[in-house]
């Protein structure tokens, strides 16, 4: 899978020269730094989806994805449990799984 790919690559980076990759330099930065940079991206996706901009949404939520990616990795969490959060989830109606929280 495509996600599973990209955060094996993220995770390979984490121990990385900061000078040979962007990746790196995020972890580098520390997860507050990879908190904010996913911040951005989230709010600049929001502003293309409002604008109604395929193009450009599209191009956002790429970024959207690798950097909630990377903000995870910076954090030690793996993707397999943000897939296990999602299929407990499945099980469940939305509006019940949010009134649990």
């Amino acid at each position: 899978m495509m996600l599973e790919d990209l955060f094996a690559t993220i995770q390979s980076r984490k121990h990385s020269d900061p000078t040979s990759s962007w990746t790196a330099q995020l972890l580098a930065k520390g997860p507050e730094k990879c908190a904010e940079k996913f911040g951005e991206e989230a709010v600049e996706a929001i502003i293309e989806a409002v604008k109604n901009d395929k193009a450009k949404l599209t191009s956002e939520a790429a970024d959207v994805l690798y950097h909630l990616l990377v903000m995870l990795a910076s954090r030690d969490v793996a993707l397999s449990d943000v897939f296990a959060e999602l299929t407990r989830r499945q099980h469940q109606s939305g509006l019940a799984e949010k009134d649990s929280r």
